[in-house]
């Protein structure tokens, strides 16, 4: 591409030239990740082990500086053929209209001239009376940024309003064609000299000096030109993303890619892909760490209370996937939306054969209490579930907002979670390597509604097998034959001690406070539940009414009297503080739950 750009150049531009250099840079960023893997697998290893004195140590230090410049080549290389990719990519469009507008010309007989005018014949037209007059042709100028309006009533040119006034001229009528011709050669070779200028300054950016010592500042560096490149190339890269598809169609997409067009994304575009629905997991994964320390740069950039509480979570996130983790972590998912996203896997969800998905509830948030005690509900889950089948993994799911408080609740939330949920679902199902994966979806709390609410819709939750139910206050669901596996496959733990699982139905509250507070409430209870089996949100899922299976856990600490206030709602998943319900939840997880301890029903 030249400083100035005109419409014949970019009429004949050859994109495929920037593609074909683009691969060569990748063979380099493939060298460079090749000879960095000699270097640091073989010889320094090598040296490592059969060598100690200070001359074997300077050597190892230089065989480091040796293998950061190759991770520096790796990088950068691997940019420019991005940002050469997403040139031609992004050039492509004003290019076929700058055709098409060509073409046109040609089909009406006009000239295109080297500043991009166009010329147009004279023609004999008729006026009102059918006298017929020569009108005269002539040459339009193209405006790149505003369409020329058509003349308004008797502006020069148009004709007047009756035959015969000496002012009368007439009108080519391939003047308006012309003039729309000329704006699209110019707003194409507009378009397309924005588009160089955006990608030259990018790869400019991307200019090493001579002699240049890769250091650890170098590298940091590295994440500044990938944000550039995201910048320059991150709308060419979108427009194939197929965000509107299935999980499965995704999925397939994903798989159709070279590996080169995976890393493209992986590197410059990981937003993209971390929360994508389809993707497989090692690939959400990596997309999430990548983007993690953008995330929390913009959120250090914003200010503010909310995102100070978001951005603590997520360096506490971040500080766990440096640590190692028994079972491993998968980022699956992050975002400061609402608030807040997270999504955690303990264990490849995508190998093993036992998954589970659990939903949580009342008061959740992306917070320090989510990391240090809802993401610890999971693991221990995953932990229970490998004792029974080691090929386990347990998700905690935290992608849609929850009540903050009693007082807030209603269906809305779960109402609007529910398809999200259902996508992440269907996700699992497309990327799991097993034939037949016991899938087991888990609702804790208002999570529990959510999970009722994600089983009712048509289809019901893609690929789930059971359907555990903790503390529930329903699931706005009379019967559980409504969740769509089966009352068998439908297991509950309730204890009695939980407050969440004894509120009462919306009519009887609001009866019980006409008639005169919580003594009113027991009186509405009395006219309106007959068997002493509604909740806030339908039926007790724990009620012999309901109809699912009722599994043994411990009552925990009674509200006012054990000053326990919701510790009995919170201990279900904690095999310290209640082993009986850890036990089942584990064993239904892992495929045994015919093991179960039971209880009888409410």
């Amino acid at each position: 591409m030249t400083a100035t750009l005109t419409w014949r150049l970019l009429r004949d531009l050859k994109t495929s030239e920037f593609t074909e250099a683009g691969d060569k840079w990748h063979e380099v960023s493939g060298r460079s990740a090749s000879d960095r893997v000699r270097v640091d697998r073989a010889m320094s290893a090598k040296l490592r082990e059969t060598q100690e004195s200070d001359s074997a140590e300077a050597a190892l230090g230089r065989l480091r500086r040796l293998s950061r410049n190759f991770q520096y080549l790796q990088t950068e290389c691997g940019l420019v053929r991005t940002a050469l990719n997403g040139l031609a990519g992004d050039l492509a469009e004003p290019q076929n209209q700058l055709k098409r507008a060509l073409a046109d010309a040609a089909a009406l007989n006009f000239t295109v001239h080297e500043d991009g005018s166009v010329s147009y014949p004279a023609v004999e037209v008729e006026d009102v009376t059918g006298t017929k007059q020569e009108a005269p042709g002539g040459k339009s100028q193209g405006s790149s940024r505003l369409p020329l309006e058509p003349p308004g009533p008797g502006s020069q040119g148009q004709q007047p309003l009756y035959p015969g006034y000496s002012g009368f001229k007439p009108v080519n009528p391939n003047a308006a064609q012309a003039q729309d011709v000329a704006d699209r050669i110019a707003r194409a070779v507009r378009s397309a000299g924005e588009i160089d200028a955006r990608y030259a300054k990018t790869l400019n950016g991307l200019r090493a000096e001579k002699g240049l010592d890769v250091t650890a500042a170098t590298l940091k560096d590295v994440a500044r030109d990938t944000a550039d490149v995201r910048s320059a190339a991150g709308m060419h890269l979108a427009e194939d993303v197929p965000e509107d598809k299935s999980p499965a169609e995704r999925k397939k997409w994903w798989d159709g890619l070279t590996d080169e067009e995976r890393q493209e994304y992986l590197k410059v575009a990981p937003d993209l892909i971390g929360g994508l629905d389809g993707i497989p997991a090692v690939a959400r994964d990596e997309a999430n760490r990548n983007y993690l320390p953008v995330l929390l740069d913009e959120m250090a950039r914003r200010g503010g209370d909310d995102a100070k509480t978001k951005l603590d979570a997520l360096r506490m996130i971040q500080g766990k996937l440096s640590e190692p983790s028994h079972p491993p972590m998968f980022l699956l998912g992050i975002g400061d939306e609402g608030n807040g996203r997270a999504i955690v896997s303990y264990g490849n969800p995508d190998t093993s054969r036992n998954v589970s998905a659990y939903v949580p509830g009342l008061g959740t948030k992306l917070n320090d209490e989510f990391v240090k005690d809802t993401m610890k509900r999971a693991q221990d889950t995953a932990l229970g579930a490998q004792e029974v089948d080691p090929s386990s993994a347990s998700i905690i799911w935290l992608g849609y907002d929850a009540p903050q408080s009693v007082d807030v609740m209603s269906e809305g939330d779960a109402q609007r979670g529910a398809p999200a949920y259902n996508q992440f679902m269907a996700g699992l199902s497309a990327t799991n390597a097993n034939d037949d994966p016991h899938v087991t979806a888990i609702g804790h709390s208002y999570g529990s509604l959510t999970v009722g609410t994600a089983a009712k819709e048509s289809g019901g939750i893609p690929g789930v097998d059971d359907v555990i139910l903790l503390g529930s206050p329903g699931v706005d669901a009379q019967k559980a034959t409504e969740l769509g596996v089966g009352k068998d496959h439908v297991f509950v733990g309730a204890a009695d001690n939980d407050p969440v699982t004894h509120l009462p139905a919306k009519n009887e509250v609001a009866l019980g406070w006409a008639l005169g507070g919580p003594v009113g409430v027991r009186v509405g209870r009395d006219l309106f539940d007959i068997g002493d089996d509604d909740l806030y949100f339908g039926k007790d899922p724990a009620s012999e009414a309901f109809g699912a299976q009722r599994f043994q856990v411990d009552d925990g600490p009674r509200m006012v009297r054990d000053r326990g206030m919701f510790d009995a709602h919170s201990q279900y998943f904690d095999p310290d503080k209640d082993q009986e319900s850890a036990d089942n939840i584990a064993k239904i997880v892992g495929g045994r739950p015919e093991e179960i301890v039971k209880e009888k029903h409410r």
